[in-house]
This record gives structure tokens, sequence and C-alpha cells, in this order.
């Protein structure tokens, strides 16, 4: 048996008046056209205060504030943003003491080292692939590992070992490096491996001991860095499973040694939101006090729009 329906009739809808009724977009929040020759602030001011715009000016404002405060701001990244050509922007940023730290996975090395090598990094995975020759470029192998292996030695984590060995080697262009940087400015610099995933441990080179040792000394330093973040900025850019993974697992030791982690802001910059970013960087650790932000686009438009507001308002 079908059932049967009469079409309801609306004569007895109660309505209100439009005044009275909370709405999301109002005349302050609006946009504005740019004004020629009116500059970057002025382009900034132009933006609607609505949604992604509205995130993209509290994160600013919270970057700001953290440098104005004295409060770490940690960029944790993959090796994609290096890829497409922010290592000048994040070393400005560096430089000015508005990235106070820096922590990275382990392909982050690998190109930051051949950029600063021969000023040219990523290659072509499939065509090297199938001539069986991808990831072997000897300077690569050789270098990082006896960077890795010789640092290690003298009680450095992967991060400042590389950056030493760049900075006080030959590399015609070590101004490129973001490690070679943070050793010259001393700042924190941590590097986070998962053995088997970058090209540098398919070459002879390579000693798990020290991979191990060096990662290991990195996530007690990153660790510590992280101990401190109570009102500063964590950005994780570019990094859908190793950095958003390494960071919760530092809120977490932190706070089981008491540290007060809480009250900070988490923001994640990619092109696409993947789960564990979105969980361990935007939402789970900012559960029991801070902010969380996710700023969705191509990382060379994005990161660069954020750097630049930044610096507008320092």
């Amino acid at each position: 048996m079908s059932l049967k329906y009469k079409p309801l009739l609306f004569d007895r809808i109660k309505t209100r008046k439009l005044g009275a009724r909370k709405s999301k977009v109002s005349l302050e929040k609006l946009g504005k056209p740019f004004i020629k020759k009116g500059g970057f602030d002025s382009f900034l001011d132009s933006l609607p205060d609505i949604l992604a715009a509205s995130d993209l000016k509290a994160v600013v404002n919270a970057v700001v504030r953290a440098r104005e405060k004295h409060r770490p701001v940690i960029l944790g990244m993959g090796a994609h943003p290096v890829k497409v050509g922010l290592t000048p922007v994040i070393i400005n940023l560096m430089e000015n003491n508005v990235i106070t730290a820096v922590a990275m996975n382990g392909a982050c090395i690998v190109h930051d080292y051949e950029l600063s090598l021969t000023g040219r990094t990523s290659e072509d995975v499939d065509a090297e692939l199938c001539r069986g020759t991808f990831g072997m470029a000897e300077e690569t192998g050789t270098g990082l590992n006896t960077a890795i292996n010789e640092g290690v030695k003298k009680g450095y984590g992967i991060g400042r070992a590389v950056g030493e060995y760049i900075l006080h080697g030959k590399a015609a262009y070590k101004d490129l490096s973001i490690l070679s940087a943070a050793s010259r400015l001393d700042i924190p610099a941590t590097v986070h491996v998962a053995v088997g995933t970058d090209i540098i441990h398919m070459h002879p080179q390579a000693d798990g001991p020290s991979i191990g040792e060096g990662s290991m000394r990195d996530f007690r330093l990153f660790s510590a860095v992280v101990s401190d973040l109570r009102g500063g900025v964590y950005i994780n850019l570019g990094s859908a499973v190793i950095m958003p993974e390494v960071f919760l697992k530092a809120v977490a030791v932190t706070r089981n040694l008491k540290y007060n982690v809480k009250d900070f802001t988490t923001v994640n910059m990619d092109f696409i939101q993947h789960y564990r970013s979105r969980e361990n960087v935007l939402r789970r650790p900012v559960l029991s006090g801070g902010r969380s932000y996710a700023l969705t686009g191509h990382h060379e438009i994005m990161f660069p729009l954020l750097a630049a507001a930044v610096m507008e308002k320092i």
C-alpha cells in the first residue's frame, strides 16, 4: 500500500522582520576595490572580513602578536615549499625574527642541500625511476650522509649537522639554504626522519644509527621548543603526515612533563586539508585552549601572501 500525501498549505506561516534576524554578512565586512598605487597594506584592508580572508588576517595578527611578545613562531614543513621556490621568503622571515624555529621532514634536507650546491633541485621521478637512476645523485647522497654521520659524532642533531656542513662548506649558493641560515642565526632547526622515505637512505654512506640518533636528538630539541609554545604560533606548511604526527607527539610529551602548552595558535597551509594535519595540527592540540586556522591554497601563492602581510605589519 503506497502512502498518500497532500501538499502543505503555507497560509499560516509566521514571518518576522529582517532587521530582527541575525545576519552573517554586513556592510563593515564587505570587500573594497583595490586602489591603484595604494600599496600592499591597502590591498590587505580591501579584503572582505569573511571566511578565509578573515582567517588570513587572524593568522597575520597572531604571528605579529607573538613576535611582539617574544613568543615562538615555529614553521613545520614538508619538502614541497622548497620545491616551489619559497626558500628566500622563509629565510627572510628567519632573519627578521618572525620565524624562530624550523622543523622539517627528511625530504627537505635533500632539496635544501641540492639548492645550496647547484642552485637546482627536484628531479623527474618518472623518467629517472624508469631508468633505474632515481635518487642516485652522487653529490646528494655522499654529502648529506657525510654531514649527518660527522655531525652526530659531534653531538648534533640532523638539522644542525646539515646546517653547519653547508654553512662552513664550499656550496656556491649556501645563502639559499634554510638549514645554513638556521645555523648562521642560531635558530633551532630540526629534521624528523622516517627511515627509507628519503633518497639518501639508498646510498652506501647511509648509517642507520647516525640517522636514528640524529633524528631522536632533533625530536627532543623540537619538544623543548614546543614546551615554550604558549602564546606562540605553529604553522604546518605542506606536510601531510610526518610533521603533523611529530607535532602531536611533542605536544603530548611536553604536557606529560607538566609544561603549560596551551593557548597558542595553529595553522595548516596546504592545497588539500588532509586528515592528519586537520586532526593533529588544527583540532587536537587546541582542545584545551587555543585557536586554529586552515588556509587552503597553493604554497607558492599563500605563503608569500602571509609573509608579506606580516612584514607589512611589523
